[in-house]
């Protein structure tokens, strides 16, 4: 395959390949004081919040870069779950927003999934719904969920620890538009299903919310890997 010709924002398409990023890990500092608890919480809520930025929406930058004690100051060494939601518009289309409840500690059944959809207002104007789980979410609690007018997403607390995208070796990730997407599928005479692919379920897909049948750009740059860009396509 030819390389690209010079346009903003593309780059080269490498030969088919999957890509594969598994999820983070990690133990909580052991010298920290205060109760674990807000700890967790105060580690998952950061992320959220990175993460609802790289989704392009509006979060207040200061609030990320909170530190643990300014955290506990405004939310408390043993914080109630409901108070740690967060609501943010897109920066595209600020009438949508993406809502981000804490379910808390204990097990979501039939029940629970019901309660937390009900108390959701103005659902038409959610553009999607993430769910930071703590106890485990059985089958009939996800029916519901999968129901719901919204999509619906699920993070166990504890990959939330980490930002991912931090990681040395990890990519810049950005997904195409309809027209990107349309302009690269037609310059290289191909279709999306002959690119790389990067499967939905992947850490790194799941922290950008994309999509099956999206493309996105993949950006590499470091000393270990060089810079290059390559493109994928979600499965």
């Amino acid at each position: 395959m030819a390389a690209a010709a010079a346009r903003p924002g593309l780059g080269f398409v490498s030969p088919t390949k999957p890509i594969s990023h598994g999820g983070p890990s990690c133990i909580l500092s052991k010298g920290v004081t205060g109760s674990p608890e807000s700890h967790r919480y105060y580690l998952a809520r950061r992320t959220v919040l990175e993460m609802l930025r790289d989704r392009g929406c509006l979060v207040d930058e200061s609030e990320i870069g909170w530190s643990l004690e300014e955290f506990r100051a405004v939310f408390g060494d043993s914080p109630e779950p409901d108070q740690l939601r967060i609501c943010a518009p897109l920066a595209s289309r600020p009438s949508k927003k993406i809502l981000v409840i804490f379910s808390g500690p204990a097990d979501i059944n039939k029940a629970k999934a019901i309660f937390i959809l009900m108390n959701i207002l103005n659902k038409e104007s959610l553009h999607r719904i993430i769910i930071v789980l703590q106890g485990n979410m059985n089958h009939f609690a996800r029916k519901e969920f999968d129901s719901c007018q919204v999509k619906v997403e699920y993070f166990p607390i504890t990959e939330l620890f980490v930002i991912i995208k931090t990681h040395v070796a990890m990519p810049k990730i950005e997904a195409l538009t309809a027209e990107e997407k349309e302009w690269l599928l037609l310059k290289y005479k191909i279709d999306d299903i002959q690119l790389p692919s990067m499967k939905e379920s992947d850490a790194i897909s799941r922290y950008y919310g994309l999509e099956k049948k999206q493309v996105v750009k993949v950006t590499y740059s470091g000393e270990i890997t060089g810079h290059f860009v390559n493109y994928c396509y979600v499965i």
